[in-house]
């Protein structure tokens, strides 16, 4: 059976992302920079989300109960792929791999590539920039905020974030260029 060489490729670009870890995963050791980037990234777990979601029906009616239903739909797609990869592609957090580097927050589970909150803040926000794009100021920062707090935090490296805003970006791509208008319309 061949050995997986995404260990190997994982293990440099670790090392070549250590210090920019390390130096973003600092400012954690304040405790109010700390404590932001943590409501920061337990909002982006689901709750920020799944609350622009739940308004959609409240002021859009039926029209807005169908744009929901495909923002779940691809979420879900979202999650999916995330769990494939990183099932399969498994890449240690920074703060297992390196001593230097402090675990802010309670990981989910082991493993780190891609960043599953970033894909989904990304995929996300770009749904709703789509359909909404009056919240454009309001969703594209806080995305970029959960990208950028998952390396603070310790939990990611660079890399898993611009692969999880890469792979979101792709899926809402893909999801507004076949159903601009939303799959159930």
């Amino acid at each position: 059976m061949a050995q997986s060489k995404s260990p190997l490729l994982f293990h440099k670009a670790d090392l070549a992302e250590q210090a920019i870890c390390q130096m973003l995963n600092r400012f954690g050791g304040f405790r109010y920079i700390r404590y932001f980037f943590k409501s920061i990234s337990r909002l982006g777990d689901g709750v920020f989300w799944y609350s622009l979601m739940l308004a959609l029906p409240l002021f859009h009616g039926l029209q807005g109960l169908k744009l929901m239903g495909h923002i779940i739909v691809f979420g879900m797609v979202s999650v999916g792929l995330y769990k494939l990869l990183k099932s399969k592609l498994v890449r240690e957090r920074p703060f297992i791999s390196f001593a230097n580097i402090q675990a802010h927050t309670l990981p989910l589970d082991k493993y780190s590539f891609p960043s599953g909150h970033t894909m989904n803040a990304v995929n996300f926000a770009i749904m709703f920039c789509w359909f909404f794009p009056q919240l454009f100021w309001v969703v594209v920062p806080f995305a970029a905020l959960v990208g950028l707090s998952r390396i603070v935090l310790g939990m990611h490296y660079p890399t898993d974030v611009l692969v999880g805003a890469a792979c979101g970006a792709s899926i809402a791509w893909a999801s507004t260029t076949f159903w601009p208008l939303g799959i159930f319309n």
